[in-house]
């Protein structure tokens, strides 16, 4: 891999961690169209553009962690659990999916099922306001509506959101909740990647690590702000048609 690859899978990855169209889905596609094989030093590189989201997280939300915010994140620790006892059962059963076709298939069906929900909800006042708000049960409901982005192309933060929604969260505390629980579910994942590829990191090219990892990191700290301002004008509708279109343009490349 060299500098300009690094560049653009750590804008890939910063830029579609936080939003619901899949980074793992754009990952896979775009690795496929620049040529980079799926070898254990890129895969060690796939897991500093993850720490640099995560890193994303804690300088937009610093002021969370915090025992004030205590109750919040048991609640998010809550939602975390559906998706780790199913991934860490079925981490290679899940492996397998990882398929240009599966992701564009599931690029359109989340594009599908964001326009139903929100032709439904477009005039609905929703209970939960601030994330701070949300209760443990709905924090559960979250949780396991988040358990189908283990298929590659659906979207962990499209998944969060939904669920969010669908339990009563406006759309800016869908959003928050889902940043907020990326961070034990990336946390988890990473750490486990990490544990896995550690020694690949001695032959590695640290140039070509450190660019994308400060990459990742701007671009997704700077999605996040605006993706918060963007909810406070408009809905998910334009996510939706983008997925469906996205994946469309997929299966007519591979068809």
């Amino acid at each position: 891999m060299d500098i300009l690859q690094s560049i653009i899978l750590g804008l890939i990855e910063g830029a579609t961690e936080f939003l619901p169209i899949s980074s793992t889905g754009h990952m896979i596609v775009a690795s496929q169209w620049l040529g980079i094989a799926q070898n254990e030093e890129n895969k060690a590189f796939e897991v500093i553009i993850q720490l640099a989201a995560i890193l994303a997280v804690v300088a937009n939300y610093r002021e969370k962690l915090s025992f004030v915010y205590l109750e919040l994140w048991k609640k998010l620790i809550l939602a975390f659990i559906p998706l780790g006892i199913v991934g860490f059962l079925f981490h290679k059963q899940i492996k397998s999916m990882f398929t240009t076709d599966i992701v564009a298939v599931m690029f359109i069906v989340g594009g599908v099922i964001f326009l139903i929900v929100e032709y439904f909800h477009k005039d609905k006042v929703y209970p939960v306001q601030k994330v701070e708000d949300v209760s443990y049960r709905q924090a559960l409901w979250i949780g396991i509506a988040q358990v189908f982005a283990l298929i590659p192309g659906t979207s962990r933060a499209g998944s969060s959101i939904i669920g969010a929604m669908l339990v009563g969260l406006s759309r800016k505390a869908s959003a928050e909740f889902s940043f907020l629980l990326a961070l034990p579910v990336m946390m988890a994942a990473s750490g486990f990647d990490l544990l896995k590829h550690y020694q690949d990191f001695v032959g590695a090219d640290w140039m070509v690590l450190l660019t994308g990892f400060v990459v990742a990191f701007v671009s997704a700290w700077l999605v996040m702000r605006l993706f918060i301002h963007f909810l406070e004008r408009f809905t998910f509708v334009a996510f939706g048609v983008y997925r469906i279109l996205f994946g469309i343009l997929l299966l007519w490349v591979l068809s």
